[in-house]
């Protein structure tokens, strides 16, 4: 059997399309999306609200910050290349108490990407490639043609005197911040149902938050 979406008439004002995505031992694998006056519902049955993605996202943005950052920190050496004079009189340093408190705001982030994909929620979540959809137009709008004069951006090298060689790392971060972003927010709303999910990434992300603020209270301590 070929697979592909088959359309079905369930309720007044709802559709459902049921798609066929694969054959194992026989067995079909189908993908149930079902729409109501305009608004999709997960396969359980469970319409997406803002509340949903928006939480989703932020928690999702929070996780992927913390841990590409930390990957990258190590790779990239940060200390040394913030200190680089190009960059000295534009970045605030890595021993800055606001930069180490940087995971803390990224909640903040995360709401207004969810803001956005929760417009954007029948283009991102409905389709098989919303994932590629999303990433594409966080690297695009986001990082490569950002409205301000960010490092690693068109603007930023028109306009800033930090060469490519000093915010390649960076660039390499967002790029797979972004896409570890796109692929968990598009599979966790896709997938609400999978509950062992929702404590995994919400005990990660209460740990994600208490450790730099832990960092931070240390500091006041002892200092």
């Amino acid at each position: 059997m070929e697979s592909g979406p088959l359309p079905v008439r369930y309720a007044p004002g709802c559709c459902a399309k049921l798609e066929i995505v694969g054959q194992t031992h026989g067995e079909f694998a189908m993908l149930l999306d079902i729409t109501c006056n305009g608004g999709m519902q997960t396969m359980n049955g469970n319409k997406l609200t803002l509340w949903e993605i928006v939480a989703r996202t932020a928690v999702v943005h929070t996780l992927t910050y913390f841990a590409i950052g930390l990957i990258a920190y190590s790779l990239f050496d940060y200390s040394a290349r913030f200190a680089d004079p190009a960059l000295n009189s534009l970045m605030r340093q890595t021993d800055d108490p606001l930069v180490q408190a940087g995971v803390l705001f990224q909640p903040i982030r995360g709401v207004l990407f969810g803001l956005v994909f929760y417009l954007l929620r029948d283009v991102l979540f409905r389709q098989k490639n919303g994932w590629l959809i999303m990433w594409i137009t966080l690297v695009v709008i986001g990082i490569i043609s950002t409205f301000g004069t960010a490092p690693g951006s068109i603007e930023g090298l028109i306009y800033t005197k930090a060469d490519f060689g000093g915010v390649w790392g960076g660039g390499v971060e967002v790029l797979f911040q972004s896409f570890l972003l796109s692929v968990l927010v598009y599979y966790w709303v896709r997938h609400s149902e999978k509950r062992w999910l929702n404590w995994v990434l919400g005990i990660l992300f209460f740990i994600a938050l208490v450790l730099p603020g832990l960092g931070l209270l240390a500091r006041l301590v002892t200092s």
